[in-house]
């Protein structure tokens, strides 16, 4: 019996070997999670049998250490989450590993070049569309004609009535200021909008408009209070600034909430439209909280879609394969999948991904350890070889 409780024993340390040397071997690997090898005694009734190796437990909860990159669409997982990928068979699988990239047909891939999973974006929302396979739109993207105008700016209390009247665009001594916007047209092309502020008696401004250096039929009346609060408008005006050549009419909502009317210089804080002229795609980044966003030549930014990342009841229970990812199992439960910092799944890292998590020193140590007592069983049964050797000698 004591020859199968050794062997046992030197079974047992076998696979603990395979876990220690798994470990060692993938302390570089990103994204890897260490894993323990768990010993347990067994028993033939009341009679000792040896030693077994009941289970491998799997430090997914333990963090490794963040490594930045600066590249836009690497991503480590602050907390609880796994990436998700569809591979070519279909199969969802689960990983730390946040290295993305986006494929030749617009597909975002995993480094492995596995189909990320996400949710799609919606225009003109921030609500998240439909989970699937996370796509960059390709090519270039629509011009969008400006429909709003922001301008605040302090219209100095210090100004005086022009001596020159009427108002004449060409006349710098019949308006106090003027300041120039840039709009765009429904196919993208640049023009200017001019205002020109006349002041007209005590907390009063009359507002003048050019479009291209052309007048426009519109004067806006600004009034103020004591304090300097601008009173009137209380909302947007609508500007019609007429039909730009092969385009739509183009109106834009001019919005001066914010503008005073204090002592000292005449200084614009805000002048920003929200159109833009067409733009091709450059380069793809994810925020913090997973939204891909695609960067245009145009300069504009737009939300693309958002990384799903998933949560499970028991996320030890998973079942890992190759490419340093796990798929679930009846043990792990099915997955929940949420956007990053939502549910049950922490914030994203960008700029960087995760290390792993084996601890080099401790793994060392197991293996001394190991080495020891395997040492140890070898012992056993070479003491009860020697001594079955005797016992034949004196038979």
């Amino acid at each position: 019996m004591s020859f199968a409780i050794a062997l046992s024993g030197i079974n047992a340390i076998n696979s603990e070997l395979d876990t220690i040397s798994n470990n060692i071997a993938n302390s570089g690997t990103y994204g890897f999670k260490s894993g323990r090898a768990n010993f347990s005694s067994m028993y033939a009734g009341t009679q000792a049998t040896g030693v077994e190796v009941s289970s491998v437990t799997q430090s997914i909860d333990e963090g490794g250490g963040i490594l930045t990159t600066g590249r836009g669409m690497d991503a480590a997982i602050s907390g609880r989450g796994f990436f998700v990928s569809r591979d070519t068979n279909g199969q969802m699988v689960y990983s730390r590993v946040g290295m993305f990239s986006v494929d030749k047909t617009g597909f975002v891939i995993d480094g492995n070049g596995r189909k990320v999973q996400g949710y799609a974006a919606l225009p003109g929302s921030d609500a998240l569309g439909v989970l699937g396979d996370l796509k960059v739109p390709n090519g270039q993207i629509a011009a969008k004609a400006t429909d709003k105008l922001n301008y605040v700016s302090n219209l100095s209390r210090d100004w005086t009535v022009p001596t020159v009247a009427p108002f004449n665009a060409a006349d710098p001594l019949s308006f106090n200021s003027s300041n120039v916007s840039v709009v765009y047209d429904s196919l993208g092309t640049k023009h200017s909008v001019t205002q020109y502020f006349v002041k007209t008696g005590t907390n009063a401004i009359n507002v003048h408009y050019a479009f291209d250096g052309a007048p426009v039929a519109s004067t806006q009346a600004l009034t103020f209070d004591t304090n300097g609060v601008l009173t009137s408008p209380t909302t947007a005006v609508s500007l019609g600034l007429g039909t730009p050549a092969g385009a739509n009419a183009l109106t834009v909502a001019i919005d001066y909430t914010g503008t005073t009317q204090y002592a000292g210089e005449s200084v614009p804080t805000v002048n920003a439209s929200n159109g833009y002229a067409s733009g091709t795609l450059i380069s793809t980044s994810i925020d913090e909280n997973g939204a891909v966003l695609a960067q245009y030549s145009n300069g504009e930014k737009q939300r693309v879609g958002t990384l799903a990342l998933a949560a499970f009841p028991a996320e030890g229970a998973l079942t890992p394969v190759s490419d340093t990812s796990w798929i679930s199992s009846s043990a792990s439960g099915e997955a929940l999948m949420f956007a990053a910092g939502t549910g049950m799944t922490g914030k994203l890292t960008t700029g960087a991904i995760e290390q792993s998590n084996v601890d080099m020193t401790g793994e060392l140590v197991g293996l001394m350890s190991a080495q020891r007592n395997y040492q140890a069983n070898t012992k056993v049964i070479s003491t009860q070889n020697e001594m079955m050797q005797s016992l034949m000698q004196a038979v």
